[in-house]
């Protein structure tokens, strides 16, 4: 455990539907499984707020000493236009949709949230498990349930639900609206059945299929996440990671899945937690409609990824948080604030620390641990970072020092990330920045000329043009946000 961790963290599962304190399978590590995107299209804000939030996650248990095994999948097969085990595979439908290969889909879209994944500043984790790379492995895992636990239909092989005990106990319970989202297939003995093989229909063939003892098709969603956190972090691992929207069927079934394979009533993880949905009432976040939010968007409408980042943070995971561009802005504020305050603590920070750590550093530090480890609340540990960069009668370069711990954390950038980094240039900007720069020396000329008249012009053309000026400010000026 790190020195600095003093408080046992406690962390809310969504299988108990309590708080738990945080005791690891392998004493020393942590291991987390985090269900990963579906590559068929971008990943909206909404689907990145997961991905933010098992970074903090995992920069929590890094904080906390342990040594973290992080693994998401990637899925590029098998995930179905419902997530309710209905309609046809997003990656061939994407594919014929576009005329491109389901194979190059998976490979532009990976890379699409590979890039946003580097732009918020979340980590990499030790292992991106890709679904095709394992499907002979999943083919085996679905082979050892089978005899017990599946029956075969036309479309495919079924997992029985009935034969693992408190299905759907992480959903709290199978309600008749959750039922009814199902695939209603002729054949099936419970509502609740789900397939873990789908067969290539008669007639048909897919891009993506292969060989099984079901005949040729490809496997369930479900069954790729059981099989690789199998795989990477053992039978029984520390946490499983995903979004509120996973917490009624595709969990469930994973557990399902993970209870039979284990030959127990475990779980699979020791903890399941799930993120809060990021809620727009433009109603931008669906993929659907083909106009949603995605992270190119905020950028290219002058917004800094880490703001986004920010935004997310400013709000318990497990609440819901509400998208809108004055939101937005005051995050970019906010952010902007707190660079000119690590600025001005990085000019004053001595080249050689005091030994001794002041008492109230100490304190905070606590209670920055403290916050963390109530169930990673960070919007409890964002005022402790601003009341940092206030104490200015403390040793600058240990304020410093404490700064870089808690943005280890909170992965914000602080230490090496400028207010002129953050000045970034709208889309639709009519402006270029050697442009502004060069109307701005015009009007300092002017004011030293005392020609105000000119000066007052070059001003009005520039606000116009979505430029703010600071007049006394090194940055000089920014771009103006319109909203």
């Amino acid at each position: 455990m790190n020195d600095n961790a003093t408080y046992p963290l406690k962390l809310f599962n969504s299988l108990t539907r309590q708080m738990e304190a945080f005791a690891p399978v392998h004493a020393g590590e942590a291991r987390v499984y985090t269900c990963g995107p579906t590559v068929y299209n971008y990943q909206h804000i909404g689907n990145m707020r997961a991905y933010i939030f098992a970074d903090l996650l995992g920069r929590t248990l890094s904080w906390k000493g342990y040594k973290l095994t992080h693994v998401i999948n990637i899925t590029d097969v098998g995930h179905l236009t419902s997530d309710a085990d209905v309609g046809d595979d997003k990656m061939e439908k994407a594919a014929a949709q576009s005329g491109k290969s389901a194979w190059d889909i998976a490979k532009y879209y990976t890379d699409a949230y590979w890039l946003d994944i580097d732009r918020l500043n979340i980590r990499q984790p030790a292992k991106w498990a890709i679904a095709t790379d394992h499907v002979e492995e999943m083919i085996a895992f679905a082979n050892s349930i089978a005899d017990k636990h599946c029956y075969e239909l036309e479309s495919g092989l079924y997992f029985d639900v009935s034969t693992v005990p408190d299905y759907g106990r992480l959903s709290g319970a199978q309600s008749d609206d959750i039922e009814g989202r199902i695939d209603a297939v002729e054949g099936k003995r419970h509502p609740q059945d789900f397939a873990i093989w789908r067969k290539t229909p008669e007639g048909e063939t897919r891009q993506m299929e292969w060989d099984s003892p079901w005949g040729k098709g490809a496997p369930g969603w479900h069954l790729e996440c059981s099989q690789m956190s199998n795989k990477y972090l053992g039978k029984t691992f520390d946490i499983h990671t995903g979004g509120i929207d996973h917490r009624e069927i595709h969990h469930p079934n994973e557990i399902a899945q993970n209870q039979a394979h284990n030959c127990s009533e475990h779980s699979g993880a020791n903890i399941w937690m799930h993120n809060n949905f990021l809620i727009d009432r433009a109603g931008k976040m669906s993929k659907s409609s083909g106009d949603f939010l995605r992270l190119q968007v905020l950028i290219d409408r002058g917004f800094h990824p880490l703001a986004y980042r920010l935004m997310c943070l400013q709000a318990h995971y497990r609440s819901e948080l509400e998208f809108s561009w004055e939101n937005l802005v005051a995050a970019l504020t906010r952010l902007k604030r707190i660079l000119m305050g690590v600025e001005r603590l990085v000019e004053k920070a001595e080249a050689k620390a005091e030994l001794v750590e002041h008492p109230a550093l100490q304190q905070l530090r606590e209670k920055f641990d403290a916050a963390l480890s109530e169930d990673l609340n960070s919007s409890k540990c964002l005022p402790l970072l601003e009341e940092l960069l206030t104490l200015k009668k403390l040793p600058a370069g240990q304020r410093l020092t404490l700064l870089a711990e808690m943005d280890a954390v909170l992965g914000l950038q602080l230490t090496n990330l400028t207010r002129d980094d953050l000045r970034v240039r709208p889309v639709d900007a009519a402006l270029n920045e050697t442009e502004i720069d060069a109307k701005l020396d015009q009007r300092q000329k002017a004011k030293s000329e005392k020609d105000f008249a000119t000066a007052d012009v070059i001003r009005d053309e520039l606000t116009s043009q979505g430029v703010e000026l600071m007049d006394g400010d090194p940055l000089r000026w920014d771009w103006k946000i319109v909203i």
